[in-house]
């Protein structure tokens, strides 16, 4: 679908879930024209269609502990949110985030995060080994000091019915989606103008939203700025076990670096590359050794259960990293005020997108952000180069 108009109040540059849920909250609260452009409208290579799903409380920045309770508030309000009277009920499989710590130094961290998510009202808990041992009996603990676990709004949600929801709403309250793939934006001082797609057409606007996931970057540098935004590929193995534990398994972060959870009938594992180092845009070849030379051993020898493992899917996906500190960019340019970021999740994307949509209709609409203060996150920190601390990155 081409634009249906040629001046737009806000252009939204990305049309997967970031892109979405602006889309959605900025037709929910204003009467704003938005038209949103996504270059790939069947979305096969967006990192939305990649995802594991899941949302967490467990980071140690209380900014990124509030962003996820909101997700939480919103995934478990979904009907009302939408306002919708056929809007599914969205349900959280809380199974929780278990992080196993092997020295001194991870558990000492773990037990001052706990402390922290504890004080803003998550549930987790900071336990030692033979406490783990008690509650999940499956794992193998022989190099484990401790860990932190919560089971309290904490796993897997239905993050595709959520996006879809998104696209439904937002074009019902007025939204356009446009599947075309961005030339350039125009820029005159300090301002961008328009946006000129690949066909030629041109549509002049009053703001435009950087949505674009990994190609962050290339959207950015249409308008003559930077970020330090880069697609890393994160790969996800389903596994079928010929020994089932019975039992949820939470979602296990193992100091090898490879997480597993339970996954309906079968297991989800994932992990980074050895070699972690940008890559192209379109490329998502596996590297099939990963699975038995590092998946594979990692799992069975944390949970012995697993020796018997079966591949039954593989594939990868991008994560849109962030190289200063993994967090994301939200906010406008601090000398292109009307170019606005909402770039580098490093992962965190799908459980961040609630709040991110919501702060970022609110700071179009009224130039503050009227709940949640996102200030931490804006371009001001990548400018001086000051990084924003997060230890919890997977």
């Amino acid at each position: 679908m081409s634009p249906l108009r040629s001046s737009y109040d806000v252009v939204i540059v990305g049309g997967a879930m970031i892109g979405a849920s602006v889309a959605w909250w900025l037709t929910r609260t204003s009467d704003a024209s938005v038209l949103v452009i996504e270059r790939d409208p069947t979305y096969t290579f967006a990192s939305t269609s990649h995802t594991n799903s899941c949302i967490r409380q467990q980071f140690s920045n209380p900014l990124n502990v509030q962003i996820s309770q909101f997700g939480v508030r919103f995934i478990k309000d979904f009907a009302g949110f939408m306002g919708a009277r056929d809007a599914p009920k969205l349900t959280l499989q809380s199974f929780g985030y278990l992080y196993l710590a092997a020295d001194p130094a991870f558990a000492s961290a773990l037990k001052e995060a706990q402390a922290l998510q504890a004080g803003l009202g998550a549930g987790t808990r900071h336990m030692m080994a033979d406490e783990i041992a008690a509650d999940y009996p499956f794992y193998n603990l022989d190099d484990i000091i401790a860990g932190n676990h919560n089971t309290r709004d904490e796993g897997y949600f239905d993050g595709g019915t959520m996006f879809d929801w998104f696209r439904k709403r937002a074009r019902a309250q007025g939204a356009e989606f446009a599947g075309a793939e961005v030339a350039g934006i125009g820029r005159a001082g300090d301002r961008v103008t328009d946006v000129t797609l690949s066909d030629g057409t041109t549509v002049t606007c009053g703001t435009v939203v950087n949505a674009s996931g990994p190609r962050a970057s290339i959207t950015a540098r249409m308008a003559g700025l930077d970020i330090p935004v880069e697609p890393r590929k994160r790969y996800t193995f389903i596994f079928d076990a010929a020994d089932p534990l019975g039992r949820d398994l939470p979602l296990t972060i193992d100091p090898s670096g490879v997480h597993v959870r339970s996954d309906g009938r079968y297991y989800m594992a994932g992990c980074k590359p050895d070699d972690d180092q940008p890559v192209a845009v379109d490329d998502f070849t596996e590297d099939h050794s990963l699975w038995e030379d590092k998946v594979w051993p990692a799992v069975a020898n944390r949970v012995p259960a697993f020796e018997r493992a079966k591949l039954i899917q593989s594939w990868v996906g991008h994560y849109a990293f962030n190289t200063l500190d993994q967090n994301a960019i939200v906010g406008p340019h601090d000398e292109v005020p009307n170019f606005i970021f909402v770039n580098g999740f490093s992962g965190h994307g799908l459980q961040q997108a609630p709040a991110m949509g919501r702060a970022v209709a609110e700071w179009i609409t009224t130039g503050t952000y009227q709940t949640l203060d996102m200030r931490p996150l804006g371009f001001d920190r990548i400018r001086s180069n000051c990084r924003l601390t997060e230890q919890a990155i997977i």
